[in-house]
């Protein structure tokens, strides 16, 4: 069965950044100027540093691809690093303070060194913009399937909105959202944590803050309950919490189911004949706290997950630590970095999900060629609309 996946290379400060995308089908239509455009939302968002500045992210499609359309063969991206200078010891000196928070102290016991600089280069948060390319090329794959995902920020330092995305407004919430220099899809909520970025900067301080991303038109069936490692949900958790600085991720409801009842948690079921020939096949709910997954796959209903977000780890006031040379105490080391990053992580969020869904659809409907995953995606449509079908003795009778 073909497997989606994806391997990125590279370092922040190194030639390029590279990603490989096996198992896609030949015949997919590949929208570069949409991955160039996600490549360039992941890095704005107020509160952003110096490197952004620098940085013109764009994907170059190296294998792959013949006349804007998949060959099924490994699609390869490179991303170039305009600030490429890893090999420069003037500019990317070694250090020896790792930072609290950053991957900086454990791997430098790790890999037997007291120069954190390779792995931050390589635990650097750049590698995302690779993960981001990848799943807007999964997301020229879904959209075939009338399958669409919406990323956003839910909050700041604890300003949040309400806004609830839904599958008849959340094309609205995007205009919204892209006139946020947050990218929260509310007005107030914006100015009030530019402010709280504001005053972070002042402090020499950094914020974090929620994240959270839908997807729409998603069929039933995705994922399965017969094998925990296929489950939906504990892979888009998987997935998730593999972006850097999320520490926490919730599906749905999330930890809030926690405290309320079954019957105030629970998605009560009805059918109605006129939405049988959408995603629900005609099951409708009137909540979605499950976050579209039930029993480790998905149930026709929008996938829902939310991320937290921790303060970026480099902060310009530094914070206590220790020369890994002379086990002395010291203040870490000042990385150019961001004050606040939610916002691109936001876009992360939006195509790593799509990416991990992208995956399960995949598995589910097969083909070698985008003509065989459509015929197996419409028969398989067709059959569940054609339930109750002959059990399977009669079948075999």
């Amino acid at each position: 069965m073909p497997t989606l996946d994806a391997i990125t290379a590279g370092e922040s400060h190194g030639p390029a950044l590279i990603v490989v995308i096996s198992g896609l089908p030949s015949g997919v239509p590949i929208d570069l100027a949409f991955v160039n455009a996600e490549l360039a939302r992941r890095q704005g968002g107020y509160g952003r540093g110096a490197r952004q500045r620098i940085e013109h992210d764009a994907a170059e499609v190296l294998s792959g691809v013949r006349g804007g359309v998949t060959l099924g063969s490994p699609l390869a991206i490179r991303i170039p690093n305009a600030d490429a200078r890893l090999d420069d010891p003037t500019r990317t000196p070694p250090l020896t303070r790792p930072r609290p928070g950053h991957a900086d102290l454990a791997g430098s016991i790790k890999y037997l060194t007291t120069d954190c600089r390779p792995i931050l280069e390589r635990a650097s948060a750049r590698e995302t913009a690779a993960r981001t390319a990848a799943g807007a090329i999964a997301r020229c794959f879904l959209r075939v399937f009338d399958i669409e995902a919406f990323g956003f920020v839910r909050s700041i330092r604890g300003i949040a909105t309400d806004a609830v995305p839904t599958p008849a407004t959340w094309q609205a919430l995007r205009a919204l959202r892209d006139a946020s220099e947050t990218y929260c899809p509310d007005a107030a909520a914006t100015a009030a944590q530019c402010e709280a970025i504001r005053q972070a900067k002042i402090d020499k301080d950094t914020v974090g803050g929620l994240v959270e991303a839908h997807v729409f038109g998603c069929p039933p069936g995705l994922g399965s309950c017969m094998d925990w490692r296929d489950k939906l949900d504990a892979r888009l958790a998987y997935a998730v919490m593999g972006i850097q600085a999320i520490k926490s991720v919730e599906v749905g409801l999330g930890k809030e189911a926690a405290d309320r009842v079954g019957s105030a948690f629970h998605d009560p079921i009805r059918f109605d004949r006129s939405a049988a020939d959408g995603p629900t096949l005609g099951f409708v709910r009137d909540s979605n706290n499950a976050g579209g997954t039930e029993g480790g796959m998905s149930n026709g209903q929008p996938i829902v997950v939310r991320a937290a977000m921790k303060p970026i780890s480099t902060l310009l006031r530094g914070m206590p630590s220790v020369d890994l040379t002379t086990k002395e105490p010291a203040t870490s080391t000042y990385e150019r970095s961001d004050i606040c990053a939610v916002s691109a992580a936001s876009v992360v969020l939006e195509n790593v999900a799509a990416f991990e869904v992208a995956r399960a659809f995949r598995e589910k409907f097969g083909g070698d060629s985008l003509t065989e995953v459509r015929a197996n995606h419409a028969n398989f449509l067709r059959l569940a609309r054609m339930m109750p079908l002959d059990p399977p003795s009669a079948t075999l009778a």
